[in-house]
């Protein structure tokens, strides 16, 4: 008998998109029509540049790892843009989740009790991808202390771009689920605090 505690459908890295219960305010706030909705908000308008700026981030870190692995691009310019991009991608991620758990999901989930449980699916997300990030710190710092023979470079990068190609849909996914939880939300309610 396993003492394996059985997958979570809602977790990370098992789901496909938030329950049907938790997407009632997408359906009723869809996607294509944000923009024109008289509460869309300077905050809406920047919250999602932040979330392209993530997607921009990871696809200039792959495409940098890709480079390096093609050898189009030397070892130490590679390194610098690693060092430079991943830190961006993963000091801001931790810092835009620290905001949100912090200051924003608490006043939405009381502003919505039917989308309390997405929060607290977001939050969850949040540890899970604090986790990730980590090892993508490690991974790195393996690719910029690299001295030595190319084939090592090569393997410590070939590395780099396995953990960014597995972490790039667990990251989409969580900004697509909470894009729209948060906005359809945001829009609903106005609250002043987040105007």
């Amino acid at each position: 008998m396993s003492n394996t505690p059985p997958p979570d459908p809602l977790s990370l890295m098992q789901r496909d998109g938030l329950p049907d219960p938790l997407r009632a305010l997408i359906k009723a706030f869809p996607r294509d029509g944000w923009e024109e909705n008289p509460n869309y908000s300077r905050l809406i308008a920047f919250w999602l540049d932040r979330h392209m700026m993530f997607r921009r981030l990871l696809d200039q870190m792959e495409g940098d790892a890709q480079l390096a692995m093609d050898r189009v691009e030397p070892p130490e310019t590679y390194k610098r843009k690693l060092s430079r991009f991943g830190g961006m991608l993963i000091n801001e991620l931790h810092g835009h989740h620290h905001i949100e758990d912090a200051q924003y999901f608490p006043v939405m989930a009381q502003l919505d009790q039917g989308a309390a449980q997405g929060f607290e699916i977001l939050d969850r997300d949040h540890h899970s991808l604090d986790g990730i990030l980590n090892d993508l710190a490690e991974t790195a710092n393996t690719v910029l202390r690299h001295e030595g023979d190319a084939a090592g470079f090569l393997d410590s990068t070939a590395a780099m771009k396995q953990r960014l190609d597995a972490f790039k849909p667990m990251l989409n996914r969580h900004l697509i689920d909470e894009e729209e939880l948060v906005v359809p939300v945001l829009l609903k309610y106005a609250p002043p605090q987040f105007r």
